[in-house]
C-alpha cells in the first residue's frame, strides 16, 4: 500500500509543477485579429503578463527596477 501512496503522491506533485510552468509570451506581437495564446498585448489585458515585463509598440519589455543611484542620476 505504500508504494502506490508514494505513486498518487508524486503524479500530484507533476501535475502542479505544470500547472504553475506558464508559456512566457511571445517577444513581439504578430498583429492577427484573433490574438494567439501567447501574445503579449491580450496576456498584458488579462493580467496573466509575467511580473517585470511590459508591452510597449507591440513588443515585450522587461522592466528595469529602479535604485536610488539611477534616481539620483535621472534627477
Amino acid at each position: 500500500m505504500g508504494k502506490k501512496k508514494d505513486k498518487a503522491k508524486l503524479k500530484a506533485k507533476a501535475k502542479d509543477k505544470k500547472a504553475l510552468k506558464k508559456k512566457m509570451p511571445k517577444s513581439k506581437c504578430c498583429v492577427s485579429k484573433d490574438r494567439c495564446k501567447r501574445c503579449p498585448i491580450r496576456m498584458l489585458k488579462e493580467g496573466t503578463l509575467p511580473a517585470g515585463y511590459t508591452v510597449k509598440k507591440r513588443k515585450l519589455v522587461k522592466i528595469e527596477k529602479l535604485t536610488k543611484k539611477k534616481l539620483a542620476k535621472a534627477a
